[in-house]
């Protein structure tokens, strides 16, 4: 394996440090890593009467529905879909990464936690430097040092034990099919390569991406990724363990601990990764019931904020949610919400995020008070602290029950993933968010896919006067995420009602409320869900997103005492809902997705 020299690496590290001088602030927020693509207009809803399936990139689409064609689950679906993404859109999620999965069988949730773990080497100093001052991100993040041990396929595994129709071997086919074959560089794939800094200094990637002149490859190339479609073909063969033992665990191991940031992932740490089944988070939101994923995933953050904005309206109905409005035809949307409706939504999720950063982490290793943080009183009182002025920044709350003293979190917040939804002629739909966290991981390309770094999800800086972070770095442990795959069901006839989630890091959380809001109080179908204007608060600045709001939204925000930051904020929003006895899908207009049935 060829080896990247240190100083070229330490310059660039050097160069990020000096520009990111915010970088262990509270306020500080990053700008998107995944470079945007541009916007779709015009997008309708896909309908379908069986069975639908729905992914960021159409290839990854066009497989599911082709396993659903063949009588597979959404469960099998969703394998075959993440088999696709890991080589189409590989900056966002793939094998090397993790997911965390809600899957409805027609009669019960379940959660399957693929979230990826910090080796039996990690310490909670492994981002400090020597004078104890935390990295700069790039600095953590390129190399081996930031490589979790990946966990996606050991969840898809499990589920697929319970839920499964198809054969495992069968479920390759389609990506394996592409990667021999070839597919067409997307401009998507092409932007992200273009806008990549590191791009020559992967081996794996320039040769994969790079032409004979050191340029990234046109768009509509045909890419074959042979050595992807080998370790797949493994994977087919021999199961989810293939990943787990033998030459693809020597090379992934092999590539981690020699590279020029080595990190200390072994042997053994992969061995002994097991995906858990956990409890789904399900509460009540006005008529519905909303399904997340339980910690360390997002849907705690979810759940707080729809449990706020219902505390908001039962205390007085004039803060019920505006309507949306109409807007000039030369933005992309058609509608954008009122500067009463983004008002509350931000100031709920100022006060969700705060709890978030407080008390959110591994519940192997850290208590969650998730009763407490969810309890219809505690939301109350936050929800008290919303009035006609912006509260700006929010601290977070004592909820009810046993709460430990923890320090707060000041890391940066992070971007990045894929969604994937699906619907089958069984009566199951699945939910699955998947990542390998920044655009294409640690940079370290094995066997033709990526490997994640997700060990940077975790805080940097582990103590504060003497206090521990709860989402500080610890052996075996998980980070927080806030990815929140979702399902929303009838509170009265439990009827499954619709299926969703976005990429997008830290703020994935927001673009989840923002499309629940858009399908269940303002009654939009899938598509025009997805495709309305990003917004929300991560506790810092109120974000809108660039290009796709009227200044009039920004003024009226300021008025009420925002500090509004507009930004390119590139979800990747899946949505399938039911309607009668049939199926609706959207795909978010800021991507490459579909959503495509029977």
């Amino acid at each position: 394996m060829l080896r990247t020299p240190l100083s070229i690496l330490t310059s660039l590290f050097l160069s990020l440090t000096l520009a990111a001088c915010s970088h262990s602030r509270e306020t500080s927020l990053p700008v998107a890593p995944e470079a945007g693509s541009g916007y779709r207009p015009g997008l309708t809803a896909s309908e379908a009467t069986r069975q639908m399936a729905a992914a960021a990139n159409p290839l990854a689409a066009e497989a599911g529905r082709e396993i659903l064609r063949q009588g597979g689950s959404a469960i099998d679906a969703a394998i075959a879909m993440q088999a696709v993404l890991t080589l189409v859109e590989p900056q966002s999620s793939g094998i090397g990464g993790g997911a965390f999965l809600l899957y409805w069988d027609g009669r019960k949730v379940q959660a399957y936690d693929g979230r990826e773990t910090a080796p039996a080497g990690a310490t909670e100093q492994l981002f400090l430097r020597a004078d104890g001052s935390p990295m700069a991100f790039e600095e953590a993040r390129i190399g081996g040092r930031s490589v979790g041990v990946p966990g996606v396929l050991r969840a898809l595994e499990l589920a697929h034990r319970d839920h499964g129709k198809l054969a495992w071997r069968v479920l390759f086919e389609p990506a394996i099919r592409l990667a021999r074959d070839g597919f067409p560089l997307s401009p998507r794939l092409h932007n992200q390569l273009v806008h990549d800094p590191f791009l020559k200094q992967s081996p794996g990637m320039a040769a994969l991406y790079l032409d004979g002149q050191g340029q990234v490859k046109p768009v509509g190339t045909r890419l074959r990724n042979l050595e992807l479609a080998d370790t797949l073909a493994l994977i087919a063969r021999e199961g989810a363990g293939a990943l787990y033992g033998g030459d693809l665990a020597k090379a992934i191991a092999s590539a981690v601990q020699r590279s020029p940031n080595p990190g200390s992932l072994n042997l053994q740490d992969l061995a002994g990764y097991r995906a858990k089944t956990r409890t789904p988070l399900c509460t009540d939101y006005q008529r519905w019931r909303v399904c997340g994923m339980p910690p360390p995933a997002g849907g705690i953050t979810v759940a707080q904020t729809l449990g706020i904005l219902q505390a908001l309206q039962a205390r007085d109905p004039a803060w019920a949610l505006a309507p949306l409005r109409p807007v000039p035809t030369t933005l992309p949307a058609a509608q954008e919400p009122r500067a009463e409706a983004v008002h509350l939504i931000a100031e709920a999720e100022r006060l969700a995020y705060a709890d978030r950063a407080q008390y959110v982490a591994d519940p192997e290793l850290v208590p969650v008070n998730v009763k407490g943080l969810l309890d219809p009183a505690y939301l109350a009182s936050r929800a008290q602290q919303v009035g006609e002025r912006s509260l700006g920044k929010a601290a977070p709350g004592v909820p009810p029950g046993p709460t430990l003293a923890w320090a707060p979190d000041r890391s940066p917040l992070r971007l990045s993933t894929s969604q994937v939804v699906a619907a089958d002629a069984w009566g199951g739909a699945l939910s699955m968010t998947t990542t390998v966290e920044s655009y294409f991981g640690s940079h370290l390309m094995v066997k033709g896919f990526m490997l994640n770094n997700q060990l940077t999800d975790f805080s940097f800086v582990p103590r504060e006067k003497g206090r521990p972070v709860a989402n500080r770095v610890e052996p075996g442990k998980r980070p927080r995420s806030t990815m929140s795959p979702t399902l929303v069901f009838d509170r009265h006839s439990g009827e499954l009602l619709a299926a969703l989630g976005s990429p997008g890091g830290s703020q994935i959380a927001g673009y989840v409320v923002k499309t629940l809001v858009g399908l269940l109080d303002w009654q939009l179908d899938p598509q025009a869900a997805a495709g309305l204007p990003n917004f929300g608060s991560r506790n810092g600045p109120t974000e809108l997103e660039r290009g796709q709001t009227t200044p009039a939204l920004r003024q009226a925000l300021e008025q009420r005492g925002h500090q509004v930051r507009e930004d390119e904020m590139t979800s990747g929003i899946q949505v399938i809902r039911r309607m009668g006895s049939g199926w609706q899908g959207g795909a978010d207009p800021r991507r490459e997705g579909a959503a495509l049935g029977d």
